[in-house]
């Protein structure tokens, strides 16, 4: 699908976005400096968690999914595995509270959010950044842009690992109510905000708010 994007919107906001070049190039190093660190200090736990899953159901430790990147582009996610293999035999769904498709070590892991590290590799390979909008799935991507043409506006900066939606309602939010979060971000990003978004991701991980 070709995506347009919109300066005005429904949803009572006007799109402004500025270009800030200093900012960019300093998260960007930044991300990666952190994100080479959190891959070691991660390490023991990802291989605990990997025997775990091995001894709930012997199958795959990783799955990977399409995503949509900055300005639409596809790339590839990769997640620890939480649910039972095939678990989208029957089409693709959003994860629901008590879903029954995830397994007793996937509930730990998406509670804690250990499931999200490998999203890590994302952002030393350029297509995610520690902060931003959750990247979506073209599939459910196309559905709300039918509804909401203005959902677009997501993608004009790269996709993050947390972000001010994800950390102020997560999987409880519309796409409306996560649409203007986003662009709330995206208009205001900068280093105060992003401190503000890794102290609530912080939280959210110790209380488990928001997961599914």
């Amino acid at each position: 699908m070709v995506y347009k994007f919109s300066k005005y919107d429904r949803l009572g906001y006007s799109l402004n976005i500025s270009n800030k070049y200093f900012y960019e190039g300093v998260t960007s190093f930044l991300d990666k400096l952190v994100t080479l660190v959190a891959l070691f200090l991660a390490f023991p736990i990802l291989f605990l968690v990997a025997i775990a899953i091995k001894i709930e159901d012997g199958g795959p430790i990783f799955y990977s999914q399409k995503r949509l990147g900055q300005n639409g582009s596809v790339f590839t996610i990769y997640k620890i595995r939480s649910m039972v293999v095939n678990a989208e035999i029957n089409g693709i769904r959003w994860a629901s509270e008590e879903d029954d498709r995830i397994t007793h070590v996937g509930k730990f892991i998406r509670k804690t959010r250990i499931d999200e590290i490998p999203q890590l590799i994302n952002i030393l390979s350029g297509d995610m950044k520690l902060i931003g909008p959750r990247p979506e799935r073209p599939e459910l991507a196309d559905e709300f842009y039918k509804e909401l043409p203005e959902f677009v506006n997501r993608l004009l900066i790269k996709p993050g690992l947390t972000g001010l939606a994800q950390v102020s309602g997560g999987y409880d939010l519309t796409p409306a109510e996560k649409l203007i979060l986003d662009v709330e971000y995206i208009e205001n990003r900068g280093f105060l905000l992003d401190l503000k978004i890794i102290f609530k991701t912080i939280g959210v991980v110790i209380t488990g708010e928001g997961a599914r």
